[in-house]
């Protein structure tokens, strides 16, 4: 298996940092019982530290000549992100509005997954395909569990969703091992 090399350290802990931080979200979205419930906490605290971490590589590359900001690739992450958080603002009120408040998580992880998609060509990080892919897998998984047994959807979607989110964040960090 190759090594995930992202373009930058800087990249890769911000990579680590922000989805560091939403699967922490994620973790925190299911109500469970325990054992999972206790799993859910420790897989958050395991989120935030790597959060953190990705933090203190974001600092430490600051000035270490690292690849120069793209301003155009800055917008456009910004627009896409901006299109996101709209598009999952609006059909959480939406399904709100309807009666279906459930299924906010399963269209919030659809629309996630769906913005890694146009963020390939920006970020310059073909894996992003494969993450939006396996996220929307999960968004399908939740619904169809909640319509057809008593499970929840935000159970099967904040689990599956914080762990994909989580992985990709360990394996941003672990590209950085060994760079300066």
């Amino acid at each position: 298996m190759s090594r995930i090399e992202f373009q930058s350290r800087r990249q890769a802990g911000l990579a680590a940092l922000y989805l560091g931080v939403f699967a922490t979200i994620w973790f925190s979205v299911p109500a469970a019982d325990q054992p999972l419930r206790a799993l859910l906490a420790v897989a958050s605290g395991a989120a935030l530290v790597t959060a953190v971490v990705g933090a203190v590589v974001v600092a430490r590359s600051r000035g270490t000549g690292d690849v120069a900001r793209d301003r155009a690739a800055d917008r456009r992450y910004l627009l896409i992100v901006l299109a996101e958080f709209a598009a999952a603002g609006l059909g959480a009120v939406v399904l709100s509005l309807a009666g279906w408040s459930e299924f906010i998580p399963v269209l919030i992880c659809a629309v996630v997954g769906l913005h890694f998609f146009p963020l390939v060509p920006v970020l310059r990080d073909p894996r992003l395909w494969l993450l939006g892919a396996a996220m929307c897998v999960v968004a399908l998984a939740g619904l169809v569990t909640a319509l057809a047994s008593a499970v929840s959807a935000g159970l099967v979607v904040g689990t599956g969703a914080g762990l994909l989110l989580l992985g990709y964040a360990v394996l941003a960090l672990l590209s950085t091992a060994g760079q300066r």
